[in-house]
């Protein structure tokens, strides 16, 4: 069972790095047109809405790139945490603005309006990245082979199972007796 529960933990790093790297090399395919959808949001000072168009999908591509092959695993998922509630609460003035605009989340791969959907569809995006930043997985990572870090998902599950199955077995046991 443990084998299992470390393979779902690192199919959802897994999960969560291929978002951050699909959202960032999007982003970098056409660097200027992402630079016009931050334009539109109007949050930053002109003089900075270049600097963060031009360095958030890099940003993106690191925090991907170190879910991926499990290198500082917990503080890579805080850091996909701390930019998931940014652009929620972007998204999320935005629309209570009434501003029509594409949300950006993923480039030119998609053209969505911000909105209650796309809200709603990032928050089920950032949950793979707060497990890991709550239970870092780290089967076949860095941190486990060079740092020696345990799997904090796999402890994590097993724990939980292992306390439903002595409550269930006590339960059944007085119910015998």
């Amino acid at each position: 069972m443990t084998r299992w529960v470390s393979i779902v933990g690192l199919a959802i790093r897994v999960t969560a790095a291929v978002i951050w790297l699909l959202a960032g090399a999007t982003k970098v395919a056409d660097l200027t047109h992402f630079h016009a959808q931050v334009e539109q949001y109007r949050l930053l000072p002109h003089a900075l809405e270049a600097p963060f168009a031009y360095a958030l999908p890099f940003v993106e591509l690191f925090v991907g790139a170190y879910l991926l092959i499990g290198l500082l695993t917990r503080l890579a998922a805080i850091a996909a945490c701390a930019l998931m509630v940014l652009f929620l609460i972007a998204q999320a003035q935005a629309w209570a603005r009434g501003l029509s605009l594409d949300c950006g989340c993923f480039g030119t791969l998609t053209h969505e309006r911000v909105g209650f959907v796309t809200i709603l569809r990032d928050v089920a995006l950032g949950l793979p990245s707060l497990v890991m930043a709550l239970y870092p997985a780290r089967l076949l990572s860095i941190d486990r082979a060079f740092l020696g870090l345990p799997d904090r998902f796999t402890e994590a599950v097993v724990g939980v199972l292992s306390a439903r199955n002595r409550t269930g077995r006590r339960q059944w046991h007085s119910h015998v007796s």
